[in-house]
C-alpha cells in the first residue's frame, strides 16, 4: 500500500449494513456499486454534524511488523517493564505511541494474515503418531510456540477522530482477529480478546485526544496458541469498524427483530437496547419503523419516550405488523430493514438499519426439515475460513464468490465449522438464500467459553440465514453424563438469548446419551449407515448429518499414487469412519426423517492433511472443489442430484493415456438424465440406464481421440460431455468472474487460467510454470493451483498449474479516495502463447 503512515484517508459507511455489504462485493446489481461509492465520497466530505452517525471501515492505511513471543527485545519491549499493569496509561511499548517511528513498517490492509506468507517446517523426521496430528495442523507452517519470532504480529493505524467526536460514544468493532489480541489507543490498553474467532467490541472514547492531538490505535496480536487442529491463520483476518454515535445511542448488537406468522400477517416483536454514553439523564424518543427491500415503509411502531440514566443503559420492547409478508427462503431470501431512530429535542441523533428476514423453520423428527412450511433437504457443505492465495484474510467479494460456487453446485446450507462465521459471510448468506448453522468454538462453559458463545449470538441472531447453533463439534465428553451437562448449559444461554431457534451438536460417537440428549436436533458426523437404526430408538428426536461424505481426491488424478500424494478422483476414496457421496446421500435422500448433511467439506483447506499427514500434503483432500474452488468430479455428483430439474452428464476421466492403448481405463459417468449412452470416437458403447442419486461406469480400452457421454430424458437428447485427448501445452487462456470491480478492498478478481492446447483443448495432465504481471492500479493479492502438496508461495507474480489449471486473485489499488481504472494481467510462460484479461477497476 501507498497510504502515508501520518495520515488516514478513511472509508465512511453508511449505517445500512446492506450498503455497507456492496461496497464491493459480487453478486450484488453492478450498478449499485458507483451510488455506494459516490455516497461515501459525499459522507467523507460532509462536516461531523451531518451524519447522526458515521461509520468508518477501517480497511486501508495499516502498517505492520513481526513482534516476538520469546524476546521482549525484539517485542518492541513489550513485557520489559514490570509494572506494565501498574498503572492505566503507563506506556507499556513504545509501539503503541503516537510518535513511535513505524517508517520501517510494512504498508498492509485489513483482512490481513500473515501466516499464509510463512515458511513451510516440514519435520526433521516423522512425527510420533500422537503428536503428528499436531505437527501437520496448520499446513506445516512455521507458526506456534516453535517459531516464536513468527507467532506474534504488531498493527499500527492513525484512527480519523478528533474534536468534532468529543462527547459522542466512540468504539470499535472487530470482527475477527487470530489470536489473543491486545487493544491499545494511545498508549493504553483498552480492550482485546482472547477468542481467534468470535467477534468484539472495544469502547475507546475516554482514551481519545479531542485538542488536535493524533489518535494512535496499535495491537498486540498472539497467534503463538491455536484453537483447532486446522490451518487459523494470524492476524486481524475480519473486517474492523470504526463508529462515532451520539451519547443517545443504539449500542452494538442492540436491536433484535423476531417475527411470528398469524393469520393477518407477520407480528414483529423488537427488543432495543439503547445507551446514555453522556454524565447527565437524558430523555429521548424511539422511533422505528420496517421498510420492504424497495425501500417502502410497511410497518410502523408507536413512538416510545424513554428516560436514560447517567452512563446507564435501557431495553424497550414493542411490536408492530407487517400485512402480507414476503418470506424469506433459498428460493426467494427477501429482506427487510428495521429503521431504528433515537430523537432528542425532536432532533435525530442517532439511526441505525438492521436487515431482517421474515421466515418459519422446523427441524422434525418425521418429516425432517421445513421452511415456510415447505418440505427441504438441507444439502449443506462444511467450510473453514481459507482460501488459496490469501489464507483466512478473505474479502467479502471471495466469500460471495465461494457462495456462489456452492450454489452452482446444489448447494442451499453451509455449516461453518468450527467457530463464528465471519459477519460478512453473513451479510451475504442473507441476500443469496444460504442456511447457516453457526458454531461457536468451546464445548464448555467457562467465563470465556460463555462470553464467546454470548458474543457469536448477539452477533448474528438478526439473519435469516441462521437456521441453527451448533454448541460443539466431536468433543470428548460428548457422550458422557458431563458432555450432557455441558451442553444443556450452553443450550440454555442459546435460548435465553434467541428462544426462536433449536440448537445441534455435532457427534461422532455416543448419541444414544450425553450431549444428545441436551441438543434440539442430533448431529451425526458420519456413521450415517447408524443413523435409521438410531432413528428406532429415538423416534421423536430430529436428527442431521453435520459432516457427512469426507471423501478425499486429488482433482484432476485419476489414480492412486501414495509416493507423490495422489488420490484418485473417483468417487470411491475416502478414510476408514467417512464414506463415498453416493453412499451417504442415497441413505440421506430416502430418509424423510433426516434433514439433510453436510458434506466435509466444500472446498479443500491448508492443515489437517488427508489421507496424507506427512509432508509435502500440506492440506485436506476433502473438497468437492479444490483450495482454489475449481470443481472436482464429486461436485459434479452433487449438482446432478441436488439440482435434478437441470439436466447434466458430467464424464470422467481425461482422455489423454499415452502408453496406455488397449488397455481398459475406468469411465464414469455423473448426471441425472434417465439414460446416458457413451461414445469413443463416435462408435457406441452402449447406452444406459442411471439409477437415482446414482452413477454409470464402464470400462473403456484406451484409444486416443474423442470422448462423449449424451444423457437422454424420454428419448431426446437433454445434456452432454465431452473429454479429448489434447496435445502438448501450446497456450493460455485467463478469463474473469466478472469485468467491472470497486476499487475497495472489500472486492476481488477471481481470475482463472487454464493450460490449452493448439486446437484450444484444455492440457488436464499440464503443470507449466506461469508468471504474473499487471499493469494499471491493481495487484495480484494471491495465487493458486489447488495442488495439496503444493509448497510455492501464495503471494508474488509466479505459479505453477496444476492439471491444467491456477488461479489468481486481483485488487484495485487505487487509495483511499478510491481511485481506480483500467488493470491488465497477462499470464505467460516457456513454449506457451501468452493470455490477457482487462478488468476494470471503480471508485
Amino acid at each position: 500500500m501507498t497510504d502515508s503512515p501520518q495520515i488516514v484517508r478513511p472509508r465512511i459507511l453508511t449505517t445500512d449494513r446492506r450498503k455497507a455489504m456492496a461496497l464491493g462485493v459480487a453478486g450484488l446489481a453492478a450498478t449499485t456499486l458507483p451510488q455506494v461509492a459516490a455516497a461515501r465520497a459525499e459522507e467523507a466530505t460532509a462536516p461531523a454534524s451531518a451524519s447522526p452517525r458515521r461509520t468508518w471501515l477501517l480497511d486501508r492505511g495499516w502498517r505492520f511488523h513481526m513482534g516476538h513471543a520469546a524476546d521482549m527485545t525484539k517485542d518492541f519491549d513489550w513485557g520489559i517493564n514490570q509494572r506494565t499493569y501498574a498503572k492505566p496509561g503507563l506506556v507499556t511499548s513504545p509501539a503503541a505511541v503516537a510518535d513511535f517511528d513505524e517508517s520501517a513498517w510494512s504498508h498492509v490492509s485489513v483482512p490481513h494474515d500473515w501466516a499464509v506468507d510463512l515458511p513451510f517446517a516440514p519435520p526433521a523426521a516423522p512425527a510420533p503418531e500422537d503428536k503428528a496430528d499436531a505437527v501437520a495442523a496448520h499446513g506445516f507452517k512455521a507458526i506456534g510456540r516453535a517459531f516464536p519470532e513468527n507467532s506474534v504480529g504488531w498493527y499500527r493505524l492513525r484512527l480519523p477522530v478528533g474534536g468534532g467526536d468529543k462527547g459522542r460514544a466512540i468504539w470499535l468493532e472487530f470482527d475477527g482477529v487470530f489470536r489473543a489480541c491486545k487493544v491499545f489507543v494511545n498508549g493504553f490498553e483498552a480492550g482485546g480478546s482472547e477468542s481467534g474467532y468470535a467477534p468484539f467490541k472495544v469502547d475507546i472514547a475516554d482514551f481519545l485526544d479531542y485538542e488536535g492531538g493524533p489518535n494512535q490505535l496499535a495491537l498486540r496480536v498472539d497467534a503463538s496458541l491455536g484453537e483447532g487442529w486446522f490451518y487459523e491463520g494470524a492476524g486481524i483476518y475480519r473486517n474492523v469498524h470504526l463508529v462515532s454515535a451520539d451519547a443517545a445511542h443504539v449500542p452494538q448488537w442492540g436491536t433484535c427483530v423476531r417475527s411470528e406468522i398469524d393469520a393477518a400477517g407477520a407480528r414483529v416483536s423488537l427488543a432495543t437496547t439503547l445507551a446514555n454514553h453522556s454524565e447527565g439523564a437524558l430523555a429521548v424518543t424511539l422511533r422505528q419503523s420496517v421498510r420492504d427491500d424497495a425501500g417502502r415503509e410497511v410497518a410502523r411502531a408507536a413512538d416510545r419516550q424513554v428516560e436514560l440514566a447517567p452512563l446507564g443503559r435501557t431495553e424497550t420492547a414493542q411490536d408492530t405488523h407487517i400485512a402480507a409478508p414476503q418470506l424469506w427462503s433459498p428460493a426467494s431470501p427477501v429482506l427487510y430493514t428495521l429503521i431504528t431512530e433515537v430523537l432528542r429535542d425532536g432532533a435525530v441523533v442517532d439511526r441505525t438499519e438492521t436487515p431482517f428476514g421474515i421466515r418459519t423453520v422446523t427441524f422434525d423428527a418425521v418429516k425432517g426439515f421445513t421452511i415456510n412450511g415447505q418440505n427441504v433437504k438441507l444439502m449443506g457443505v462444511c467450510n473453514h475460513q481459507d482460501h488459496a492465495g490469501v489464507g483466512t484474510a478473505i474479502p467479502d467479494a471471495l466469500h460471495a464468490w465461494r457462495v456462489d460456487r456452492s450454489i452452482e453446485m446444489g448447494v442451499n446450507s453451509w455449516r461453518s465449522a468450527h467457530n463464528p462465521a465471519a459477519q460478512a459471510l453473513l451479510d451475504i448468506c442473507d441476500r443469496k438464500g444460504m442456511m447457516m448453522i453457526a458454531e461457536t468454538r468451546l464445548n464448555t462453559t467457562n467465563p470465556e467459553a460463555m462470553d464467546e458463545l454470548e458474543r457469536m449470538i448477539l452477533s448474528s441472531r438478526n439473519h435469516p440465514s441462521v437456521i441453527l447453533w451448533s454448541v460443539g463439534n466431536e468433543e470428548g465428553h460428548q457422550g458422557s453424563e458431563r458432555g450432557r451437562r455441558i451442553s444443556a448449559e450452553l443450550v440454555a444461554r442459546c435460548k435465553a438469548l434467541d428462544p426462536t431457534r433449536l440448537t445441534t451438536q455435532a457427534m461422532d460417537t455416543g448419541w444414544d446419551g450425553g450431549a444428545a440428549e441436551a441438543v434440539d436436533v442430533v448431529g451425526f458426523n458420519y456413521r450415517t449407515d447408524k443413523i435409521p437404526a438410531w432413528h428406532q430408538r429415538h423416534p421423536n428426536k430430529p436428527v442431521i448429518g453435520t459432516e457427512t461424505g469426507s471423501t478425499v481426491s486429488t482433482r484432476g488424478a485419476y489414480e492412486n499414487d501414495a509416493a507423490r500424494h495422489i488420490v484418485k478422483a473417483y468417487d470411491t476414496e475416502h478414510p476408514w469412519w467417512a464414506s463415498t457421496a453416493e453412499e451417504w446421500w442415497t441413505i440421506v435422500a430416502n430418509a424423510p426423517y433426516i434433514a439433510g448433511g453436510f458434506i466435509w467439506t466444500g472446498f479443500d483447506y491448508r492443515g489437517e492433511p488427508t489421507p496424507y499427514p506427512a509432508f509435502p500434503s500440506v492440506a485436506s483432500y476433502f473438497g468437492a472443489m479444490d483450495s482454489c474452488g475449481f470443481a472436482k468430479d464429486n461436485y459434479y455428483y452433487y449438482r446432478a442430484w441436488w439440482r435434478p430439474d437441470q439436466p447434466l452428464v458430467h464424464l470422467l476421466p481425461h482422455w489423454n493415456w499415452a502408453g496406455r492403448e488397449g488397455q481398459p481405463i475406468p469411465v464414469w459417468a455423473h448426471g441425472n438424465c434417465e439414460e446416458i449412452e457413451l461414445l469413443l470416437n463416435g462408435k457406441s458403447l452402449g447406452r444406459k440406464a442411471m439409477p437415482r442419486n446414482g452413477h454409470l461406469e464402464w470400462q473403456v480400452p484406451y484409444a486416443p481421440g474423442k470422448l462423449e457421454a449424451r444423457g437422454y430424458n424420454g428419448g431426446r437428447l437433454a445434456a452432454q460431455d465431452t473429454r479429448v485427448t489434447a496435445g502438448a501445452p501450446a497456450k493460455l487462456r485467463v478469463t474473469a468472474d466478472r469485468k467491472r470491480y470497486s476499487a475497495a478492498i472489500a472486492d476481488a478478481a477471481m481470475l482463472r487460467v487454464e493450460v490449452l492446447d493448439k486446437a484450444g483443448n484444455l492440457v488436464p495432465t499440464a503443470d507449466s510454470a506461469l508468471n504474473f504481471t499487471v499493469s494499471g492500479p491493481g495487484k495480484i493479492i494471491g495465487l493458486g493451483n489447488g495442488n495439496p502438496t503444493s509448497t510455492e508461495p501464495d503471494k508474488g507474480a509466479a505459479r505453477k498449474a496444476f492439471n491444467g489449471l491456477a488461479q489468481a486473485i486481483v485488487q484495485g489499488t487505487g487509495q483511499s479516495s478510491g481511485a481506480g481504472g483500467a488493470v491488465r494481467v497477462t499470464v505467460s510462460g516457456a513454449g506457451l502463447a501468452s493470455a490477457a484479461v482487462d478488468l476494470s477497476f471503480y471508485s
